[in-house]
């Protein structure tokens, strides 16, 4: 594992979810309606045995494990920048390398992803269009972004802006800002979907 540079330390969103993790799956039941309406959705997510997924914001792993069974014996590297949620990830022994980045910051040594899986993170990209550029260098060339929310945007925006503290302004783009984001990065999309209860955002490389 890398060590931390200073320069990750100026965003506040790493302490806050650091604070965060030892109770980030407090709600048992929230956590089984993710996994199986995660189920329901996989084969809008073209997820394959044999695929290489990069999951970027991990967090505690809830969705690793997921992900672990969707593609083996593909290979699952699952980053995050928080160091408190990384550890609670890898203490569940699953079949994933686990890895402390910033994706806004830098892209993982290991590239050529098939998948580059962002669930219920792009808000928290503090500089989403750097984040996006460095998830177009980890993919193939014919590879996947996959941005996912169990919510639309307008809801996810609506909830962040009820918190108090460093993810207040964080901000979901809504579905018709992608196209103009994405091809400042070298993507296009595929499938932009925003809606009460779901936001599914494909993109391929340009």
């Amino acid at each position: 594992m890398k060590p931390h540079h200073s320069h990750h330390h100026h965003d506040p969103r790493i302490g806050f979810f650091d604070n965060h993790a030892p109770r980030w799956e407090a709600d048992a039941e929230a956590n089984t309606r993710t996994l199986e309406r995660l189920t329901a959705l996989q084969p809008r997510l073209g997820l394959r045995p044999g695929m290489d997924v990069l999951e970027v914001g991990c967090g505690t792993g809830l969705v690793t494990s997921w992900l672990v069974n969707c593609v083996q014996p593909g290979r699952v590297l699952a980053v995050d920048f928080s160091p408190a949620m990384l550890a609670q990830a890898q203490a569940k022994s699953l079949m994933a390398e686990f890895r402390c980045l910033d994706i806004c910051h830098e892209t993982p040594e290991a590239t050529a992803f098939d998948v580059a899986f962002c669930f219920h993170v792009f808000p928290h990209f503090r500089d989403q269009l750097a984040a996006l550029r460095h998830l177009t260098a980890a993919l193939r060339p014919d590879g996947r972004l996959l941005v996912l929310h169990l919510a639309g945007s307008a809801q996810i925006n609506e909830f962040h802006q009820g918190l108090n503290g460093p993810v207040s302004q964080d901000r979901l783009p809504p579905a018709t800002e992608w196209p103009a984001l994405l091809q400042a990065a070298g993507l296009q999309l595929l499938v932009g979907d925003d809606q009460p209860g779901l936001f599914l955002l494909v993109a391929k490389r340009a």
